[in-house]
């Protein structure tokens, strides 16, 4: 295998990351359909400041003039090869918990930090900046290779369903927002909204998005001194701040909420003897520390994919209704419409109404397809490590597309920091990429 990667390369994306970790490319919209960019100011600033990137690498440009997406690309072929990416970002969490400024890429001790570092601005440039090594090698282009970038990937993927209506589909592709070797299959996505009556002495506002698990809850109202009791006797820390109630727990991403733990579950629990009220009783009862639903579902089938995962992403209590979100992960094999079902029951007995918010089926993609095999071979080849393929809880741009997958850029041995605090990436992993990427790119379009 060749070795594309120079040491100009490696310079210019460090400091092409730069500049897109310097935006903070977070949905400041709150889905107003009317808005332009759809998505807010910043996520449309990271666009542009992409799509001027690529016209510096030497590649075709085109911005979506709704504000949507953007691509770029280069080569011919009557064959193109995608290449899908994401440029929004989650909120940057607990300022007081990052290390440094989440929108200033840093380096420490051969570590970058930044909010999207991981996900997914670090594996985008990664794989702009190996196309880029690729054409300084003054390799052949057989197919054309389209760099894909959406713009809300982190919520409602509106982004491609806009690509989708308007542009033509790459024949085949990859998305850089996973882990190494690759992943094959994911889980089906389900987010829900639970809704019902308010409560007149007590506010509760916590979690940010569905997809994070919250780590931080509070709950304002009068009887701080009999609640401190209930928590002290249940052994659940907390902190007082006046008329607020306040627990901790620990974040993680929602597709692995078992390597968290909910503070809107924790609060619940202390809660529901003291203050009753429908949606703490439901989370309490029927939800509590598990993450895998069994109390709200039953036994929940385990398959290829792992088993059902469950996080409370948000709570809000106000004195004229209550909302609850729950991020659902379904293995590939469940049938998406018994866990409505079951839902909508359970719902009914606690006064909660139900509400789809978002639904990604599952993706899979045999592990046989030619695909998966060459990317599998070049990840070997490249590293030495005989790894399988994987599945994943994750939702990725994968299943956005007919023929994608998951592939990097984060390798097996090294912790998923996606959506927490300090979010990062080794320089060494980042680099390993770039090279991977760039053999990849090689032999999909230029050996073909």
């Amino acid at each position: 295998m060749k070795d594309f990667i120079t040491e100009t390369i490696k310079e210019e994306s460090i400091h092409s990351l730069k500049r897109l970790i310097a935006i903070p490319s977070i949905n400041t919209t709150q889905n107003n359909e009317l808005a332009f960019p759809p998505f807010g100011k910043e996520i449309d600033k990271a666009l542009k400041e992409t799509l001027q990137i690529c016209d510096k690498l030497g590649m075709d440009t085109f911005y979506d003039p709704e504000g949507y997406y953007g691509f770029a690309e280069y080569g011919q072929g009557s064959e193109t090869v995608g290449v899908l990416c994401h440029l929004d970002v989650v909120p940057e969490g607990d300022r007081d918990k990052w290390q440094s400024d989440p929108f200033e890429l840093t380096e420490r001790k051969g570590v970058l930090y930044g909010r999207g570092v991981q996900d997914d601005k670090g594996p985008t440039i990664a794989a702009l900046y190996a196309l880029k090594s690729v054409m300084d090698a003054g390799e052949t282009f057989n197919r054309k290779i389209r760099f894909i970038f959406g713009t809300d990937e982190e919520t409602l993927w509106r982004c491609m369903r806009m690509y989708k209506k308007h542009e033509t589909l790459p024949n085949f592709g990859f998305v850089p927002d996973g882990s190494f070797p690759l992943t094959y299959a994911e889980k089906g996505l389900l987010q829900v909204r639970m809704t019902g009556p308010g409560a007149a002495k007590m506010r509760v506002k916590c979690g940010q998005s569905p997809n994070v698990v919250p780590d931080y809850a509070e709950y304002t109202s009068g009887n701080i001194k009999e609640l401190t009791a209930v928590f002290q006797n249940m052994r659940i820390p907390y902190k007082v701040e006046g008329e607020k109630i306040i627990v901790h727990g620990k974040t993680a991403h929602s597709s692995v909420a078992h390597e968290g733990k909910n503070a809107i579950a924790i609060l619940a629990k202390g809660l529901v003897s003291v203050q009753p009220h429908p949606v703490i009783s439901l989370i309490a009862e029927k939800i509590g520390l598990e993450t895998n639903g069994e109390s709200l579902f039953g036994k929940v089938i385990k398959d290829r994919s792992g088993e059902l995962t469950l996080n409370v992403g948000k709570l809000e209590i106000t004195d004229t209704s209550s909302e609850l979100v729950l991020d659902i992960r379904i293995p590939v094999s469940y049938d998406k419409e018994e866990i409505e079902e079951k839902l909508k029951t359970v719902g009914a007995l606690y006064g909660m109404d139900y509400q789809i918010i978002d639904y990604l089926p599952s993706h899979h993609i045999p592990v046989e397809s030619d695909l998966v095999q060459t990317l599998w071979s070049i990840y070997r080849e490249k590293t030495g490590d005989t790894t399988v393929p994987n599945t994943s809880g994750g939702v990725s741009f994968a299943r956005a597309m007919p023929h994608f997958v998951a592939f990097g850029a984060r390798f097996p041995e090294v912790r998923s920091t996606a959506h927490q605090e300090n979010e990062c990436m080794t320089v060494d992993n980042f680099y390993k990429a770039l090279s991977i990427y760039a053999e990849t790119i090689y032999q999909l379009c230029c050996t073909a």
